[in-house]
């Protein structure tokens, strides 16, 4: 593993969450970015700026980022930001969670605590799996996906880039759920989504 110092990209509720999972998993995380100076910061990381702002001045340091922004857009747009800038993007994954050495992981993935990740799943970029969630057997995730906490994905599940699972959601085996989705938290989903819709309910209807 590189030795390189982590810098933190985004140190909201989400950011500590993904601070402490990193420390926990022996990464030297000693800097974060955001928009502003955070009032709260328990681990009491260095703040070095705002790294979307062009008088950003630290890309010529040897430093690796780890993504901590919830919000799939945001934190796709900022990952290409870094990716342009030719600085590597970790994975953040607890130690406290199970990752089959039988996964195909992308860059900037974050998996948290008591999470599972089971064979043969594809996870795309910059995907968090939350805490609890279940990732089954052949599962694909596409890129910027968030499997919030205690979200189940039965085996040989498909989710597009950009969706949201929303926490304690049950998605059926088998099941394809588009891109850009949202599905509302405590949702099962039964039947295949398309682009671009919400969902919510017991079954699953769009809303």
């Amino acid at each position: 593993m590189s030795n390189k110092k982590v810098v933190l990209v985004g140190f909201s509720g989400h950011g500590i969450v993904v601070a402490d999972a990193a420390l926990e998993q022996g990464l030297e995380v000693m800097f974060y970015t955001d928009k502003q100076p955070v009032e709260e910061n328990p681990f009491n990381l260095k703040y070095l700026g705002f790294e979307a702002d062009p008088e950003f001045k630290f890309w010529n340091q040897e430093y690796r980022y780890a993504l901590a922004i919830g919000n799939n857009g945001i934190r796709r747009k900022t990952a290409e930001t870094i990716l342009k800038r030719g600085k590597e993007l970790v994975n953040i994954i607890h130690p406290h969670s199970f990752m089959s050495k039988w996964v195909n992981l992308g860059i900037g993935v974050f998996v948290n605590n008591n999470a599972a990740v089971n064979a043969k799943v594809t996870v795309g970029n910059y995907c968090i799996i939350n805490t609890g969630s279940i990732v089954d057997h052949e599962c694909r995730l596409g890129d910027a996906v968030h499997i919030a906490p205690g979200a189940v994905l039965a085996g040989a599940v498909i989710v597009g880039d950009n969706t949201f699972i929303g926490a304690n959601s049950v998605i059926k085996e088998g099941v394809r759920i588009g891109k850009n989705v949202v599905i509302g938290a405590g949702s099962v989903i039964i039947d295949d989504v398309a682009d671009n819709v919400k969902i919510v309910g017991n079954p699953g209807r769009e809303i």
